[in-house]
């Protein structure tokens, strides 16, 4: 905004200098029109300023405000001389900063706007339907002949929609790069609260686990000893229930807090993929209620710790289970990428998540399931931190969720 007035008051203060110079009177007809095209144009952006904070949807009003933009550009070249004006390259410095604001379309959209002006203000010029004010010097487009008028409104054209094309190419490479860039800021941030709390934890969990292990190693004993009694016995199974399950937490957290030393090996990754489906089909949270289809494609091998790779996919494969209700399907499928990457991807037709759960999904114990510890997409972005890779998801409510994962691939070995 304060760029647009900077330019045109400079540009339209340059030229009313210069017409003083030529005009008798400073209340020439050129100069009155010039002097309430800048008023205009500070009205416009007092107009913008007060509106813009108040919109909710603010990319319309882009489109307004360029549009006018365009428009008042049109004017500013009619009032230098339509055809002869020196001003027609304004429409390439809309198109530019339209750039910042819209896609590909909208900056396609805004060209053709242009070109339109352009064309139709010359062709009325050089048929005599309007009269524009011709600087000193200049000649009027109804002096020359057709074939220059037209090729002038085709430079013009072309000039218009080239820059809108390069112009949109570079817009929307700053758009991905500053997408990418959230993306890592927020990774960072997320590994940087993994890392603090991993700490603090993992001294927690293990000042936990030995009075646990006490505890489940005296009621044992104790039910052992006294005298059998069916009130105590069902009271002694629910603690050790509980137990069995805060220790099996509190080994999560472990996990998740200080990962296992990777043993990392060559792993042929079709077959370990197969080989996991195979085992969660038979898991109680499966089987008969949910239909894995396979697509793998072969010969793709990977570098990473065995245990570690199928912890992450049956963590993956569990909660793309847990999130069906009743029966339902996960479609898996494992296939190349460019740069030497191979992705595995799960998608599954459950209850999806909403993009306020999305930014929660690998904070520890954040879950959605009443029986969860959320703990397991913790401990998979741990695991996947240490092999310099992650997770993208994606993800509609009623619809399901698909989480792609990338892995380096290696070249095969010599002997499988």
């Amino acid at each position: 905004m304060f760029f647009r007035l900077f330019f045109t008051s400079l540009l339209l203060g340059a030229t009313i200098i210069l017409q003083l110079g030529k005009s008798p009177s400073p209340l020439a007809e050129p100069l009155l029109v010039l002097y309430g095209l800048i008023t205009g144009i500070f009205l416009l952006s007092f107009i913008y300023a007060v509106i813009l904070p108040r919109l909710k949807r603010g990319i319309i009003f882009a489109y307004v405000q360029i549009a006018i933009d365009t428009f008042v550009v049109t004017l500013i070249i009619f009032v230098t001389g339509s055809f002869a004006s020196i001003f027609s390259f304004l429409y390439l410095v809309v198109i530019i900063y339209s750039s910042m604001l819209l896609y590909r379309k909208g900056i396609m959209v805004m060209a053709a706007l242009c070109s339109i002006q352009y064309g139709i203000m010359v062709d009325l010029e050089y048929y005599d339907f309007i009269n524009p004010f011709i600087m000193e010097g200049s000649v009027a487009a109804v002096h020359y002949p057709w074939s220059q008028v037209v090729f002038k409104i085709l430079i013009i054209m072309v000039a218009c929609f080239a820059v809108a094309f390069l112009s949109s190419l570079l817009s929307e490479q700053v758009r991905k790069t500053k997408k990418e860039l959230l993306a890592l800021e927020e990774r960072v941030k997320r590994v940087e609260k993994l890392a603090y709390m991993g700490e603090m934890g993992a001294g927690m969990a293990h000042e936990i686990k030995n009075p646990l292990a006490s505890l489940a190693g005296s009621i044992q004993i104790l039910r052992k000893e006294i005298h059998y009694n069916p009130q105590h016995d069902k009271l002694m199974q629910i603690v050790l229930r509980e137990t069995d399950r805060l220790s099996a937490l509190v080994n999560n957290f472990l996990l998740f807090a200080k990962p296992q030393v990777a043993k990392v090996e060559k792993i042929k990754l079709d077959r370990a993929l197969a080989e996991t489906v195979k085992l969660f089909e038979k898991d109680g949270s499966c089987f008969g209620r949910v239909k894995i289809t396979e697509d793998f494609a072969p010969d793709i091998w990977i570098e990473m710790d065995p245990m570690h790779l199928r912890q992450v996919l049956w963590n993956l494969l569990l909660n793309a289970a847990e999130s069906i209700d009743g029966k339902g399907h996960i479609d898996m499928k494992m296939y190349p990428l460019k740069h030497n990457y191979a992705a595995i991807r799960i998608a599954d037709n459950g209850c999806g998540m909403s993009r306020e759960l999305l930014k929660s999904i690998f904070d520890p114990f954040f879950t959605t399931k009443p029986s969860g510890t959320g703990l397991g997409l913790s401990i998979v972005h741990s695991i996947l931190e240490s092999y310099n890779t992650w997770l993208e998801v994606e993800s509609t409510v009623g619809k399901g969720t698909t989480i792609t994962l990338p892995l380096k691939r290696i070249d095969p070995p010599t002997s499988p």
